[in-house]
């Protein structure tokens, strides 16, 4: 092999040879970066949740529900958090409303296709209406399941911006959530 072909064989081998590095470096500094933790505040989330009520719904074409003023806490039994709402019932044949509350309580789960928090496996901790004989609260406590399943389904307790799931260049994703009594936090793991 004559010289000048050996010194572009070298210079062509030198060129791959740094781009092929550096990925190296990169992959392996990504590879440092390990799962990490998000605290977000209640209050934060009380925030949120505030930007997102009240939520209107209209239940089996007989009554107007809202649900207003919610309160966001975080129960100590197995990260479960609970949502407490002033309700108001409105039937639509009658120039009357009622008023009451709703208390829920559900575990969190990460709705990672909308980068979400949301409430599952919701249960109606309490339920009332004031002034209602007990047959219309049981139909007004059916249309509201309607309500709470549309709630649970529509309305995240946070929703992630894309940059809350980067960190020095790698992309993480929500693994799983503990409750504290002042916050939640969300374990974030490197997206493979």
């Amino acid at each position: 092999m004559n010289p000048t072909r050996r010194a572009v064989c070298a210079r062509l081998l030198g060129n791959a040879a740094l781009p092929l590095l550096a990925c190296g470096l990169l992959t392996s500094c990504a590879g440092l970066v390990g799962p990490r933790q998000v605290e977000l505040p209640l209050e934060k989330l009380q925030r949120n949740l505030d930007q997102r009520f009240p939520v209107h719904h209209r239940a089996l074409g007989v009554f107007d529900i809202q649900l207003d003023n919610p309160r966001l806490a975080t129960l100590r039994d197995n990260d479960r958090v609970s949502l407490s709402a002033d309700l108001t019932v409105t039937p639509m044949l009658v120039r009357q409303s009622w008023r009451g509350g709703l208390t829920l309580s559900g575990r969190l789960v990460v709705d990672t296709v909308r980068n979400a928090v949301f409430l599952s496996d919701a249960q109606v901790d309490r339920f009332a209406i004031d002034g209602v004989g007990e047959s219309q609260q049981r139909q007004i406590a059916g249309a509201a399941n309607i309500l709470v399943d549309k709630l649970l389904r529509d309305v995240p307790l946070h929703s992630f911006n894309p940059d809350d799931l980067r960190y020095a260049g790698v992309r993480f994703v929500p693994t799983t959530i503990r409750t504290t009594p002042t916050s939640l936090v969300i374990m974030l793991e490197p997206a493979k």
